[in-house]
């Protein structure tokens, strides 16, 4: 997994990437780890000032998680344990302690997409394209938390939009609707960019960049606290449909949803 997720730190910036672009940079639960260990304790990991987090090459940020890890799902308490796995990871990134900021080229979906909401700030090229096409995948939802971070960014007809059609929004248009800080041309002037950013950012004030931080995370969170979603992860989990989504990507057909 070593080469999986490659890290540099230099003049004060670290630079996390996901390196499968030959899965167009899937998540697997090993790389999901690796970004929470760096994200929890930059200190221990060359003590930068601000992360990058970008994909390998031009075609994808990340797709999501590899979906083959599903296959072995066969309860509610696999599917909520999935659940909090990847919560306890999306919210390190979120409470880092340091700047994120994703750099974002190609796809920008899935899990994938749950990492870059985490991060502080968005860059993307023109050939950005976001979403979570769950509807018309795996038939599964989105934690709670994760539906309260969109919530926090695109609001609720956004999010229902982008949900239920199961569209890709382009570039432009995330960028109009908030999702993105910045748009540039192509991958290197997206990396040239996110670097002249993040040196920008480390030469600043470090408590100032934490407070901000953590007061933005703490108002996030306080639009799903209290409000538990246990319920609705099992619903799709744990059903035919999403065994038949899940069969029907993997063997590259369409799948035939049954609403149970």
């Amino acid at each position: 997994m070593n080469d999986e997720i490659l890290y540099v730190v230099e003049g004060g910036v670290g630079t996390i990437t996901l390196n499968r672009p030959q899965a167009r940079n899937a998540l697997t639960f090993a790389m999901y780890e690796r970004i929470a260990e760096i994200c929890r304790d930059p200190a221990a990991h060359g003590d930068p000032r601000v992360i990058v987090m970008t994909g390998a090459g031009d075609k994808a940020f990340a797709a999501g998680t590899d979906i083959a890890q599903f296959r072995s799902f066969s309860s509610a308490e696999d599917a909520l344990a999935y659940e909090e796995r990847i919560e306890t990871v999306i919210g390190t990134i979120e409470s880092c302690p340091v700047p994120t900021i994703a750099a974002i080229s190609g796809a920008f979906t899935g899990g994938g997409a749950a990492i870059g909401l985490a991060c502080d700030l968005r860059i993307a090229t023109e050939t950005a394209r976001f979403g979570f096409p769950i509807a018309r995948t795996l038939g599964n939802c989105l934690s709670m938390e994760n539906y309260g971070r969109l919530y926090a960014i695109l609001g609720p007809a956004r999010v229902k939009d982008i949900v239920f059609t199961a569209r890709l929004v382009e570039a432009e248009e995330g960028a109009r609707i908030g999702l993105y800080n910045e748009l540039v041309p192509d991958h290197e002037a997206l990396m040239r960019r996110a670097r002249e950013l993040a040196v920008i950012i480390a030469g600043h004030a470090p408590l100032t960049m934490r407070a901000t931080k953590e007061a933005m995370r703490r108002l996030t969170a306080a639009t799903a606290a209290g409000i538990d979603g246990h319920d609705l992860v099992t619903l799709c989990y744990t059903s035919a449909d999403f065994r038949e989504g899940m069969e029907a990507f993997l063997g590259k057909r369409t799948p035939n949803w049954k609403g149970r």
